[in-house]
């Protein structure tokens, strides 16, 4: 069963419809909304500020969801896929959004709507990623605009398709 822990008067809340690895870790100020997913060994510790989380969004595989303390909160949207060993820090991620493989996002930085960072990126602190754009690369910069194609074929595509396969787990 996943760690869900109450910490300094603050309980998770998680909302209908959402996956959670029984070895994934929730803890503090965390809000959760609904159809979400939040896979293996995932640590959403919101200790020293809060963290909140849309509809629709997937965690996948040893992502790391933290804040700063007192300065810098956590802000995911819905539609958001946050792909394996993504370090997501004090941070803003708006809504149709795609986080690469091994991505770190820090502190008050915004990525906008429909936009992707690419793997293996680091998007520094205060970066503003623009709607519509692919970012890549240490330090991340913007690298061209989302097509249709892009925005349908792999945000939307692969955000419903966890939502499929925790569908899967939620059967057993």
């Amino acid at each position: 069963m996943a760690l869900i822990k109450s910490l300094l008067g603050k309980t998770p809340k998680i909302g209908k419809k959402v996956f959670v690895a029984e070895n994934a870790t929730i803890i503090g100020d965390v809000v959760i909304g609904n159809n979400c997913s939040i896979w293996y060994s995932a640590v959403i510790r919101g200790d020293v500020h809060y963290i909140r989380i849309g509809e629709n969004t997937n965690i996948q595989d040893g992502v790391i969801i933290h804040s700063t303390y007192k300065k810098s909160p956590t802000n995911i949207g819905s539609n958001v896929t946050i792909a394996h060993g993504a370090v997501i820090h004090g941070c803003t991620l708006e809504d149709n959004v795609m986080i690469g493989m091994n991505a770190v996002i820090l502190d008050d930085a915004v990525v906008r709507n429909n936009s992707i960072v690419a793997a293996g990126s680091v998007v520094t602190k205060g970066t503003i990623v623009e709607s519509g754009s692919v970012y890549g690369g240490i330090p991340a910069k913007k690298i061209k605009n989302i097509s249709k194609e892009l925005l349908e074929g792999e945000i939307n595509r692969i955000a419903n398709a966890y939502g499929m396969y925790a569908g899967w787990y939620s059967e057993e």
